[in-house]
């Protein structure tokens, strides 16, 4: 039991550290799993083999839960490389917080514009609801944005696919070069595909209320 529970994600399931994963294969190998801890096995067992039991049941779970996600997964991945994206995140919002500002991300440079741009339109339609009216052009070019950002997003998932394919190639090779490029190049579009994330939600807030 104590085995189980000190394994990564990826060994748990006898997964090699691939993006690309075999999801059908996963679901097998966890319900076989889950059917071996479950607690009907373990009742008439002491107390100490019931807690192990449990935990590694838990430890199961999460480990189902985030492969089967493609951001978690790869969140997951980068973290086992050293590369902590939840736990910076979760720094900046904390530092904000206690300094009593908002957490500001980033801009892409390359979005730099579109983004500017966008919160101008953001501030317009907010000075209009503030006056109880409706601007029909600023609203068009909300609808606008909200189509072309939730467009990109999605081919920010095809991009992420591309990477993936990179990052398993080179594991399979033992390329440590190959392996740090794509690591990069995952960590930028993450956070790219974060802050396009935040813009398509703010655009939605603003359009549904």
């Amino acid at each position: 039991m104590s085995h189980e529970a000190h394994n990564n994600y990826f060994t748990q399931f006898s997964l090699p550290q691939h993006l690309h994963i075999d999801l059908a294969l996963l679901e097998k190998a966890f319900y076989a799993q889950s059917r071996r801890l479950h607690p009907d096995r373990f009742a008439a067992k002491p107390q100490a083999e019931q807690d192990a039991a449990l935990a590694a049941s838990s430890h199961l779970n999460d480990a189902y839960r985030t492969l089967r996600d493609p951001i978690a997964r790869t969140e997951y991945l980068l973290s086992l490389e050293g590369i902590q994206m939840e736990e910076q995140s979760r720094a900046a919002t904390d530092a904000a917080k206690a300094a009593g500002t908002e957490k500001k991300q980033v801009a892409p440079p390359d979005l730099l514009e579109e983004a500017f741009e966008l919160n101008m339109q953001l501030e317009e339609m907010r000075m209009a609801k503030k006056k109880g009216e409706d601007d029909p052009d600023t609203r068009h070019d909300l609808q606008q944005a909200q189509q072309h950002f939730t467009s990109m997003l999605a081919e920010s998932q095809q991009q992420l696919e591309a990477l993936w394919s990179k990052w398993d190639a080179a594991v399979d090779a033992n390329d440590s070069s190959a392996k740090d490029t794509a690591k990069k190049a995952l960590v930028a579009l993450l956070n790219r595909r974060s802050y396009i994330r935040n813009l398509v939600r703010d655009v939605n807030e603003a359009l549904e209320s």
